[in-house]
C-alpha cells in the first residue's frame, strides 16, 4: 500500500513536517477532518503528497483563494510528477471570467450557459442535415461572422470544441472534438500556466478544455467559488462525472473560509435596484401573471428605504417581518408567500427574455427576487441578519450571513477527508469551534520552523488605538515616535493600521519627517494600489527603499508574497477590531449564545488578531529571510488577545516601551547594515 514517501518529492523533511504529513495520512484513511495551523515555511503544500498516497482512486480537489496560491500547488505537483510519479495528472480551474475569450456583457456563467444552449441547438440543427463537424459548417461560420460581438448568441470556441458521431443505436451524439481531446491530454501531463492558457487553447474553449482534462485528473486545483458556490460546484461535479463522497478536499488559507462563505450567502440591494426593477416589471405589464400586483409593491420598498434616512446609525438591524408587512400593506397580497410566487414568475420571464436577446446581465428583478427570498428565510434562521448601512449618498439593505458553520459542515460531510491548512489558524481550537462546533475534528498546531535568530518580535506596552485613548496627546505622540524609529530600519518596511482613517492620520503626522525612504500610502482604489505596490517591491533592485502605510485586511496586507528584501519589517499599530455597531453587538450576542464566554472572542476578537498576523506574516516568507515584527498595541500583551497569538509568537514576544524599542531597532539596523 502506498504511503507519503512514494509521493514526497524532497530528500529531507522540514522541522515538524513529517508529523504533519503522518497526521494527514491518518485523516485521509479515516475520512476525517483535520485543521492544521502551520507557519510559513512549514511545508504545508506537501500535504498533497499524503492525500495522493491515500487517494485509492478518489479525486483530490484543492481550493485556493488566489492565483499565487494556485501556482504554489502547481509547482508542488509538478515536482511530485518529475521526481516520484511520472503518470500523475493534475489540472486547474479558475473563474470563467479569466478563462472565457468570447466577450460580451453580463455574468460570464450565465452568458456561457445561454450561448452554449443556443449554439448547441444550432449545431444539432445542422447535424440533422448531415453536417457533423460544426467548425467547418458554412452556415454556422457565416452566422458567427455576422453576430453582434457585444451580445453574442453563438460561441465559436464551443463550436470548435464539439463534433458529432454516429452512435451504435443508430442515432448520433455530440462529443469533444479531436483538437479539444488532444489539448486536454496535454494539459493533464504538462503545465499550462494561467497566463498561457488562452494562447494554448487557441480556437477551442479554454474552460471546456480544462474541464475535459479534469475528468481524468488525479488532482484539480480550483478557486473557492468552484467549491463554495452551490450552483458552480454541482455543475462541476456533473461535468467531472463523480460523486462528492469520492472527492477529498484540501482547503488552503483556511482562515478565510468564514468570510468567503458569508459573502456568497449574503445579498444587498439599493434604491437604484428598486427603480430598475420597477422599469423591468412595467415592460412585462399584462404579459406575465402578477406583474401588475408586483408593480404596486415596489414603491413601498423604496418608501421603506427612504424612511431609514432618518436613522442616526451608519449600520443597524431592521425587522424582516415588519418589512414584509410594510410592503404588502394595501396591496393585493395577504401574505409574503403569494408575493414571492409572483416575483419568481417575473424573474424567470426576465431571465428568458434576456437570454433570447443575448443580454446575460443579471436583471434588477432577479436580484430583488433573491433578496426577498433570503429575507423571508432570515426571519426563522438566526445565522442571517437583515441589516441596513447608510452613507452620505445611499441606503443599502442587506441579508447578511453571520455564521458560515452550517454551510461548511454540510459541505465537508458530503465529501471524503477534508484537510484545512493555514499559516494563521491560531488558536486552532477556536477555529475548530467556529467552523465545526461539536463535529469530530482533529487539530494540529506546528511551531515556527524558521531560525529564531532571523527575527525580532516585539510588543509595545505603552500605546494603543483603543477608542478611549485615540484623542490622548501623549498616546498619539508615542505612536508617532514608534513609527519614526521604525522608519529608520534599512530596507523596505510596512506600517499597518486598523482603518484608512487612522492610516491617513498618522501618515500626515509622520511622512514629512521620514527622510530616508520613499513613502507609499495605500489608496482605496485597486488599480492605484497595484501600481504603487509594483513600484514599492522594485525599490531594492534599484538600491532604494520604501515604507508602506497600509491597512490590516487591506490590499497590501494579505495574499501577497514579499520575497527576500521586498519587505524586511512590519509594524502593526493597533488591534484592527471591527466598528462596534448595533449589528456587531447582535453578532456578538449570537455567538455568546452559541459558545458561551468564548463566543465574543471567536466572533469579534479572533478576526482582528488574524488580520494582524496576516500583516506581519508578509515579512518572513523563506528560511533565509530576516525581519522585524512589532505588535504596536498594549492589548496584544493582555489576556485572551495574547492567548490568541501563535504559540511561537507568545514564546518570542519581547515586551517593550518606546525607548527599548528604539535601542533594539538601532542594534538590528546596525547588524543588518553590517551584513550588506
Amino acid at each position: 500500500m502506498a504511503d507519503t514517501a512514494d509521493f514526497f518529492p524532497y530528500q529531507t523533511y522540514r522541522k515538524n513536517q513529517k508529523e504533519m504529513l503522518e497526521e494527514v495520512e491518518k485523516t485521509a484513511e479515516e475520512n476525517g477532518i483535520l485543521l492544521i495551523d502551520a507557519p510559513t515555511g512549514s511545508g504545508k503544500s506537501s500535504v498533497i503528497a499524503s492525500l495522493l498516497a491515500k487517494a485509492n482512486g478518489r479525486k483530490i480537489l484543492v481550493a485556493v483563494r488566489t492565483i499565487s496560491q494556485l501556482q504554489i500547488f502547481i509547482r508542488e505537483l509538478d515536482l511530485i510528477r518529475q521526481k516520484k510519479q511520472p503518470t500523475l495528472k493534475f489540472v486547474y480551474l479558475i473563474g470563467k471570467g479569466n478563462m472565457c475569450p468570447l466577450g460580451g456583457y453580463g455574468d460570464v456563467y450565465r452568458r456561457c450557459e445561454g450561448v452554449k444552449a443556443f449554439t448547441s441547438a444550432l449545431m444539432q440543427q445542422r447535424a440533422d442535415r448531415g453536417s457533423f463537424d460544426p467548425a467547418t459548417d458554412k452556415q454556422i461560420l457565416e452566422q458567427i461572422r455576422k453576430q453582434d460581438r457585444e451580445h453574442p448568441l453563438i460561441c465559436p470556441y464551443f463550436v470548435n470544441s464539439r463534433v458529432f458521431v454516429q452512435s451504435e443505436e443508430g442515432g448520433r451524439r455530440m462529443i469533444p472534438s479531436p483538437e479539444l481531446r488532444r489539448k486536454s491530454d496535454i494539459a493533464q501531463k504538462q503545465i499550462v500556466r494561467p497566463n498561457e492558457l488562452l494562447n494554448f487553447a487557441g480556437k477551442v474553449c479554454p474552460y471546456d478544455l480544462m474541464l475535459s482534462a479534469a475528468k481524468g485528473a488525479d488532482v484539480i486545483i480550483c478557486n473557492y467559488y468552484h467549491l463554495f458556490n452551490d450552483d458552480i460546484r454541482e455543475q462541476l461535479y456533473v461535468n467531472l462525472q463523480c460523486e462528492e463522497h469520492n472527492v477529498m478536499l484540501l482547503l488552503d488559507e483556511a482562515h478565510n473560509l468564514g468570510d468567503v462563505i458569508q459573502t456568497i450567502q449574503s445579498i444587498r440591494i439599493r434604491d437604484t435596484d428598486i427603480e430598475a426593477a420597477a422599469n423591468e416589471v412595467a415592460s412585462l405589464r399584462d404579459k406575465v401573471r402578477g406583474s401588475e400586483a408586483v408593480r404596486h409593491i415596489l414603491p413601498r420598498i423604496a418608501e421603506f428605504i427612504d424612511g431609514l434616512q432618518r436613522s442616526n446609525e451608519a449600520e443597524d438591524w431592521f425587522d424582516p417581518q415588519i418589512f414584509n408587512r410594510f410592503i404588502i400593506k394595501g396591496s393585493l397580497y395577504g401574505k409574503p408567500e403569494a408575493m414571492l410566487e409572483d416575483i419568481i414568475s417575473i424573474k424567470e420571464a426576465m431571465r428568458e427574455r434576456g437570454i433570447e436577446r443575448g443580454d446575460y446581465r443579471e436583471s434588477a428583478i432577479e436580484k430583488l427576487c433573491e433578496f426577498l427570498i433570503r429575507l423571508y428565510r432570515s426571519s426563522t434562521d438566526p445565522s442571517f441578519l437583515t441589516v441596513y448601512t447608510k452613507d452620505a449618498e445611499t441606503i443599502t439593505l442587506e441579508v447578511r450571513n453571520i455564521d458560515p458553520a452550517d454551510r461548511l459542515q454540510e459541505l465537508v460531510s458530503k465529501h471524503a477527508a477534508t484537510i484545512l491548512i493555514s499559516g494563521t489558524l491560531s488558536p486552532v481550537d477556536s477555529y475548530r469551534k467556529y467552523y465545526f462546533g461539536s463535529m469530530p475534528v482533529k487539530t494540529l498546531s506546528l511551531a515556527n520552523s524558521f531560525p529564531k535568530e532571523n527575527r525580532l518580535v516585539l510588543g509595545t506596552r505603552d500605546i494603543t488605538t483603543a477608542f478611549s485613548k485615540r484623542q490622548n496627546a501623549e498616546n498619539t505622540q508615542a505612536i508617532v515616535e514608534y513609527i519614526l524609529a521604525f522608519a529608520k530600519l534599512p530596507g523596505n518596511i510596512a506600517v499597518y493600521f486598523p482603518s484608512y482613517q487612522l492610516q491617513n492620520r498618522f501618515a500626515e503626522a509622520c511622512v514629512s519627517k521620514i527622510r530616508n525612504k520613499q513613502v507609499f500610502i495605500e489608496p482605496r482604489e485597486s488599480d492605484e494600489a497595484n501600481e504603487a505596490l509594483k513600484e514599492f517591491i522594485s525599490l531594492p533592485g534599484k538600491h532604494k527603499s520604501g515604507i508602506l502605510f497600509a491597512v490590516c485586511g487591506g490590499k497590501w496586507s494579505e495574499g501577497l508574497d514579499y520575497r527576500g528584501d521586498q519587505l524586511t519589517a512590519a509594524l502593526v499599530i493597533g488591534l484592527p477590531l471591527a466598528p462596534f455597531t448595533p449589528v456587531r453587538r447582535m453578532v456578538n450576542s449570537y455567538y455568546r449564545r452559541k459558545f458561551g464566554a468564548e463566543g465574543e472572542f471567536i466572533a469579534y476578537t479572533l478576526p482582528a488578531i488574524n488580520k494582524s498576523m496576516q500583516a506581519l506574516g508578509r515579512v518572513l516568507r523563506t528560511e533565509n529571510d530576516r525581519g522585524v515584527l512589532i505588535l504596536g498595541d498594549q492589548r496584544f500583551l493582555e489576556g485572551e488577545i495574547f492567548g490568541g497569538l501563535s504559540p511561537w509568537m507568545q514564546d518570542e514576544l519581547m515586551e517593550c516601551d518606546v525607548d527599548t524599542v528604539k535601542s533594539k531597532l538601532e542594534k538590528w539596523g546596525r547588524d543588518a547594515s553590517g551584513r550588506l
